[in-house]
């Protein structure tokens, strides 16, 4: 069921992470190990936790560079770890990647308004997953890496503010928690009014372009980010058939 990772030129040729420390919360132990291969196969310094409590402990404790986070634990599950750590000052900008058996939307969708910044179903290919654990790491890195451009992003008449230098969006002067993703769509679609931008081009912009992603990915996301923005989540309108825009005349550049 669990398929090798093949070695190929693709995989190879992907641009290397900085080295990190990657948590991983599983209780089926030759699941957690095998994932905990393919990350040090990779580069990566990788820890086991087989249960809920205490992974919320070590997460505190250690304070990884991500955490690999299954929905399906013994004595706490995936989605209350997951809740907590968003709100906790310390713990809500580690990067999230949830492990799901079920497969089914209302989980997915839970983890990502919760604030996963992405998620695989079992069973899965280790490429897959190793290929999602970089992309994570990669927007990490740049988004330290990135220079303080001072550009703002303002829409609805300023009741909602995109600070790309903080790296903060605020609904009527409240922040609101985004993960790295949904800040990635937000800045994307916002930066250009009106324009149209298909599914695979959005995966483009905020996880590179040899990303191979599912378009049900970014739906899963746009839901909820709608969410979070509230009011003013009828900004992102849906163009059947093609992807997403945000509504002419909703969104004017401003400089910090």
């Amino acid at each position: 069921m669990w398929q090798s990772w093949d070695g190929s030129v693709e995989a190879l040729l992907e641009p290397p992470v900085q080295r990190a420390d990657v948590l991983i919360v599983e209780d089926e132990v030759e699941i957690a190990e095998l994932m905990q291969f393919h990350c040090e196969r990779d580069g990566l310094r990788a820890s086991l936790v087989h249960n809920g409590k205490l992974a919320v402990d070590v997460i505190r404790r250690q304070k990884p560079d991500l955490v690999i986070l299954d929905l399906m634990l013994p004595d706490l599950d995936g989605l209350e770890i997951c809740r907590r750590m968003k709100r906790a000052e310390e713990l809500r900008r580690i990067p999230i990647l949830m492990v799901s058996a079920k497969g089914e939307e209302s989980d997915v969708v839970a983890g990502i308004e919760l604030g996963a910044d992405d998620y695989v179903t079992k069973p899965f290919s280790p490429k897959v997953l190793m290929a999602r654990v970089r992309n994570i790491l990669r927007r990490r890195d740049a988004e330290q890496d990135k220079p303080d451009d001072g550009d703002r992003i303002v829409l609805s008449e300023g009741r909602l503010v995109i600070d790309a230098e903080r790296h903060v969006v605020s609904v009527d002067g409240s922040t609101i928690d985004l993960t790295l993703t949904e800040f990635g769509i937000l800045q994307y679609l916002a930066s250009r009014p009106g324009f149209v931008r298909t599914r695979d081009q959005i995966i483009a912009a905020v996880h590179g372009k040899s990303t191979v992603l599912s378009s049900r990915t970014v739906d899963v996301h746009i839901t909820a980010l709608r969410r979070k923005l509230g009011s003013l989540g009828d900004c992102i309108e849906t163009v059947r058939g093609v992807g997403y825009r945000f509504g002419e005349g909703k969104t004017a550049l401003a400089d910090a």
